[in-house]
């Protein structure tokens, strides 16, 4: 009988460190949250916002939907779906985070604040970018893991070079 082997989406390509920037996959549990007509969501939280919640976190991720990161599911009135094994979830940290998704997301994500929540491209791949106090959680459909490591790593490499450039404009 065949045995099959749980593997998370980005196994063997990360971590990844090149210059100051670290790379690194995170595999949460995720469940898709769309509360249903006269729901409770005194603790949801608001629109491009992430809260606490139960040890873990609620984030908005589009209109009338959530998703909750390593917590529990709430007793409320909603469709509930597990995700876990849908998304990709990597850790973009280091000193020049913003500066790497610069060049790769049109968000001005150095106006995003810890607990922010953004919908938007990485690359050419839909995402979800949220704000931590150290870097930023970026997640993707798990069919794209190869690509956003690609995309990532390409970039953070052009960046490590761009640092190691001599300033010669004053000559």
């Amino acid at each position: 009988m065949i045995e099959l082997v749980a593997k998370s989406p980005a196994e063997g390509l990360l971590p990844k460190t090149i210059g100051t920037l670290t790379l690194s996959e995170v595999t949460p549990t995720i469940h898709s949250i769309a509360p249903l007509k006269g729901a409770r969501l005194k603790d949801f939280p608001d629109v491009g916002k992430s809260a606490p919640y139960k040890g873990g976190t609620l984030i908005w991720s589009a209109r009338g939907q959530y998703m909750l990161l390593d917590a529990p599911t709430p007793k409320i009135k909603a469709a509930i779906t597990d995700q876990s094994d849908a998304w990709t979830s990597v850790t973009l940290t280091g000193d020049r985070a913003q500066a790497l998704l610069a060049r790769l997301c049109p968000l001005d994500t150095a106006k995003m604040a810890p607990g922010d929540v953004a919908r938007s491209l990485i690359g050419h791949m839909s995402a979800i970018i949220i704000r931590q106090d150290a870097g930023f959680q970026i997640m993707v459909f798990r069919a794209f893991a190869r690509t956003l490591v690609h995309e990532m790593t390409d970039a953070m490499t052009a960046l490590a070079a761009r640092q190691n450039i001599p300033d010669t404009s004053g000559l």
